[in-house]
């Protein structure tokens, strides 16, 4: 997936996210959206850095990073939600791609899916459309009938069992 595509489906993620906090449709609704957005749209583009060092789809799309930015707010009680930004970027990468990620990087091997669109197919957007619903539906599911994910850290401890 393309920088166009992560933003979108970061600003798409974080509209959703907000009307699953807050499903009210007024200003707590737009507060949350405006919260949301700033992180996840973060997240979304941080693992791209490794196009400038390293080996792009190695460096920074691994679980380490990942991990590293969900211990975030456990440890320091911030940068909430950046790490959807992060886990959708994969989702993304994986889905719009065929090369495949280095999950488990500095160890080489790519993971990748059997299907996918490319960055440059016409169902690229729609593609990175029909992900994002799905993301927030799994949210949705989540926050309703696992644990509130409005909650801050706590959420994030009680999601995580910590």
């Amino acid at each position: 997936m393309n920088k166009k595509g992560h933003v979108l489906n970061a600003a798409l993620l974080s509209i959703g996210l907000g009307y699953v906090l807050e499903p009210s449709g007024d200003v707590p609704t737009f507060v949350a959206i405006a919260e949301l957005s700033v992180p996840i749209v973060l997240g979304a583009l941080f693992p791209d850095v490794d196009t400038a060092f390293g080996k792009h789809r190695k460096t920074l799309h691994n679980f380490l990073v990942l991990g590293i930015f969900v211990a975030f707010p456990i440890l320091f009680e911030n940068l909430y939600f950046v790490w959807v930004g992060i886990l959708t970027h994969y989702v993304l990468d994986l889905f719009g791609s065929r090369r495949g990620l280095a999950f488990f990087y500095p160890y080489k091997k790519e993971y990748s899916l059997p299907f996918g669109v490319t960055t440059s197919s016409k169902w690229a957007d729609l593609v990175t459309v029909l992900i994002t619903l799905a993301e927030v539906a799994l949210f949705a599911l989540v926050h309703y009938f696992v644990v509130p994910l409005d909650g801050g850290l706590d959420a994030v401890t009680a999601l995580f069992g910590f």
